[in-house]
């Protein structure tokens, strides 16, 4: 049996393979922050096309936490609509998950831009927060776990990537505070784990977080200072990271595919924590051979997922391997009755990319890495 389709098992809840569907925003919620019936086909359909887990779209904890057309979570008055969806991913056999977020600094509603330490984005300034209002979004971060735990979600992810706020107060580029939340790693770190240890204490299945493993800028966190945030979140209970780069310096990376899954090795083989590779993954025998290599333990799949709902199914049919049909559809899941014709041991021995091979990085916390 391939590893892309063997359930996984993390705490209480079994996901029945190992891909998810990455979160990407759509914008397409109400100024009510509710859901509507789009993001029911939307994410529906994902489910229906077998996907183990849907982790749902950035979703705003605080009102003024969000870009124009983004789910909310701050309201009681969110938990109903969301129900209806949860529900309509578990009629599918696929388990429901949901990201946690504060836009922060990259809000695109004019004055809502808040960070660490005032720094702007693009043509938007952005105010710092005081104590008290980071306070504020330890509590308001909690509310919202103890909704999504309401609403019936199996899995919480936390945005702490790509230059939101979580990632604002991580970051060595844009965190230039001298009080209790800047300045050293640890006091950088304060902010995530005090939304940690406040979930915590009121959502007791998986946590995931979300990270930036390489900020790419000249001054910005590197490999180094992930693994070592990875360490203080595993001590603290996460149960995987969900591992990215980028979106916080204007520098950008060479992209190719499967960029990104040598920081979800490095972290995973540091860390002795499962991890999730995300970017450019777009192939069944692709996903199946970063399983093999023990690179990471979940595959976000996130562009080829918008093109193709039924992105599993003709994976399964690419690496040899049936999976169950939706009932309506038997008889009529595959082109053919035959087994597809690739083989894992065609996978398994192929040339290994270079995206397979692992990151080597020193001691040091900000030594730039190779992309």
């Amino acid at each position: 049996m391939s590893l892309l389709f063997t359930p996984i098992q993390i705490r209480d809840v079994e996901i029945k393979n190992r891909v998810m569907m990455s979160p990407m925003g759509t914008l397409s919620a109400g100024s009510d922050g509710k859901i509507t019936d789009w993001h029911i086909v939307h994410y529906g359909a994902r489910a229906l096309g077998q996907v183990g887990l849907i982790m749902m779209e950035a979703t705003a904890v605080q009102e003024k936490g969000r870009d124009e057309g983004s789910i909310g979570i701050w309201s009681d008055d969110h938990i109903e609509s969301l129900q209806k969806l949860v529900t309509t991913i578990h009629s599918h056999g696929s388990r429901a998950g949901i990201q946690l977020w504060h836009v922060g600094r990259k809000s695109n509603i004019r004055g809502y831009q808040v960070s660490a330490s005032g720094f702007p984005y693009q043509d938007r300034d952005s105010r710092e927060l005081t104590v008290p209002e980071i306070q504020t979004v330890v509590r308001d971060f909690q509310l919202a776990a103890s909704r999504a735990a309401l609403a019936g979600f199996d899995v919480i992810e936390l945005h702490a990537a790509h230059g939101y706020l979580l990632n604002d107060f991580l970051s060595s580029y844009t965190n230039r505070r001298t009080d209790e939340y800047g300045g050293s790693f640890e006091k950088r770190y304060r902010l995530l784990g005090e939304v940690i240890e406040a979930i915590r204490s009121v959502w007791h299945g998986p946590l995931f977080v979300r990270v930036s493993a390489d900020e790419y800028g000249d001054i910005g966190n590197r490999i180094e200072d992930a693994i070592q945030y990875a360490s203080k979140m595993k001590e603290q209970g996460v149960d995987l990271i969900d591992v990215s780069t980028g979106g916080v310096h204007p520098d950008k990376p060479e992209i190719y595919p499967g960029y990104q899954v040598p920081y979800a090795k490095a972290i995973k083989d540091a860390v002795q924590i499962p991890t999730a590779a995300v970017g450019l993954i777009t192939t069944g025998s692709q996903a199946e051979q970063i399983l093999q290599n023990m690179s990471a333990d979940l595959i976000a799949v996130g562009r080829a997922l918008l093109r193709d709902p039924f992105w599993v199914r003709n994976a399964s049919e690419e690496i040899g391997e049936y999976i169950e049909a939706p009932k309506p559809y038997l008889g009529h899941w595959y082109t053919s009755e035959h087994a597809p014709t690739m083989s894992l041991e065609i996978i398994s021995n192929s040339c290994t990319p270079a995206w397979l091979f692992p990151l080597s990085f020193s001691a040091g916390p900000t030594t730039p890495m190779p992309y």
